[in-house]
């Protein structure tokens, strides 16, 4: 268990936020795994023809087969919502011995021996560093941003969403409180339980270094951590992770309520299960982001839908009207 202490000034400074390295990263577990993350799965099997013209020999070497993964390949985020090119830009340009050092330390932490082509690698750390740099840019492009992506970020932006609300009409105690089973708050405390039981107690104040919380698609408890940037870290399990499992085909609304509002309207009432923007209900649906935001547009104006901004995208949701006409109460 992790214990980190806060005063007022750490939760003025508490910021969400999430890393699509991380998550480009922590995807590549997916690969030879039989269990775990059953809601991904389909996502893998149809990225798999793209992943084998890839550098396949240097991602699969990237985690362990207990799935650790070097921190530096994992970071916590700069802002709310980095871009990927913007990370693998820094990446670009750490210190060319901070990736072997990493993988080393991944690799000694799982007890796994490292891959024969990865020492040959640690040789030389600047083409170690630019190989990996390159290898994940081209998984980003072919693998995961046409459609993985897409739907990973409605997951992610909703999660943001949903504590930013939780912050503003709760306090600490609702933003901390149903991050994951496993962490409580209480006096001042952030208690995390990130490991098996009779593991020593670790206590840590923040003091001032602004608390990090990071959800993430691949993770099935909480995690806790100082990143080397000096930020104090809790890592937690998306809320609405399994949206991921979910088809692009969707079965049809109900007809008395596509009889009320027409069948795409009622359709897109259905989706938003969870928030989601034009783009991500556009790409679940098959259509065009024009044809949604029309519809989108028209639900909101009747009252059944709020609108919330997050940076330059905006997230929709059922207002209270729009879940009661949704569930047929």
């Amino acid at each position: 268990m992790r214990i980190y202490l806060l005063e007022v000034e750490d939760l003025a400074s508490t910021r969400c936020g999430y890393s699509p390295l991380h998550e480009t990263v922590r995807s590549l577990r997916l690969r030879g795994r039989t269990r775990g993350f059953p809601e991904q799965r389909r996502w893998a099997a149809a990225w798999a023809r793209h992943y084998t013209r890839l550098d396949t020999e240097l991602l699969d070497a990237l985690v362990t087969p207990g799935g650790h993964a070097p921190a530096v390949l994992t970071p916590r985020p700069r802002g709310c919502r980095p871009g990927l090119r913007d990370e693998l830009s820094l990446l670009a340009t750490a210190p060319p011995d901070r990736l072997p050092a990493d993988l080393r330390a991944a690799y000694d932490r799982d007890g796994s021996p490292m891959p024969p082509a990865l020492h040959r690698l640690l040789r030389d750390p600047y083409a170690l560093r630019g190989r990996v740099v390159a290898a994940l840019g081209a998984y980003w492009t072919h693998c995961l941003e046409p459609l993985w992506w897409p739907r990973a970020r409605t997951v992610l932006e909703a999660d943001l969403a949903y504590r930013g609300r939780r912050l503003a009409e709760l306090g600490a105690e609702g933003l901390f409180t149903d991050l994951d089973p496993g962490i409580s708050w209480a006096d001042g405390e952030l208690r995390i339980c990130d490991g098996p039981p009779g593991r020593p107690v670790l206590w840590e104040r923040v003091a001032g270094r602004g608390l990090v919380l990071m959800p993430t698609l691949f993770a099935d408890r909480p995690l806790a951590g100082t990143s080397p940037s000096g930020h104090p870290t809790v890592v937690y399990p998306a809320r609405g992770r399994g949206a991921m499992a979910e088809s692009t085909a969707r079965t049809a609304a109900s007809p008395a309520l596509a009889g009320l509002i027409g069948a795409p309207r009622a359709r897109l009432l259905g989706l938003l299960d969870t928030p989601a923007t034009t783009t991500a209900l556009a790409q679940r649906l098959g259509v065009t982001p024009g044809a949604v935001s029309r519809h989108l547009g028209a639900l909101a104006a009747a009252g059944l839908l709020e609108r919330t901004r997050i940076g330059r995208a905006v997230l929709y949701r059922r207002s209270e009207l729009g879940e009661s006409l949704a569930s047929g109460r």
